[in-house]
């Protein structure tokens, strides 16, 4: 597959179609009727579309707008995953390599997110230590 856009070049685009792929073959097992089914679909094919979307902004403001819509689809796909398992509709063996792939997404996507915006706020990492008295 030829790359012609800047967003085909971003890993987190590929997983997210990955994903995607994925979830259109557990949906397939998914009965129609449960609201977690549409859910599923939907928040899996807005993950790919907002990163695409964002990448071609042109402030950070705007990129960072929808890469946190595209994570907060992920996340969205992640309960979806929990709420089917918690229906038994599939097994936590089942959601399980989805949930992984989704959890690479995110940390993707806040990669890219702290990437493009100095002015949010981030902690930073601070090794505990306790020093003897």
């Amino acid at each position: 597959m030829p790359v012609r856009f800047d967003h085909e070049k971003l890993n987190v685009y590929r997983r997210s179609l990955g994903f995607v792929a994925w979830a259109a073959a557990i949906s397939e097992r998914i009965p129609a009727k449960l609201s977690a089914h549409g859910q599923l679909e939907r928040a899996a094919t807005s993950i790919p579309l907002n990163i695409a979307e964002g990448n071609g902004r042109h402030t950070a403001a705007d990129r960072c707008r929808f890469f946190d819509i595209a994570r907060g689809s992920a996340l969205e796909c992640a309960a979806a995953l929990d709420v089917l398992v918690a229906k038994q509709v599939l097994g936590e063996s089942e959601a399980e390599p989805g949930k992984a792939v989704l959890a690479e997404i995110v940390s993707m996507l806040v990669g890219l997110i702290r990437s493009n915006s100095e002015s949010r706020f981030h902690e930073d990492v601070i090794p505990y230590r306790v020093d003897a008295a």
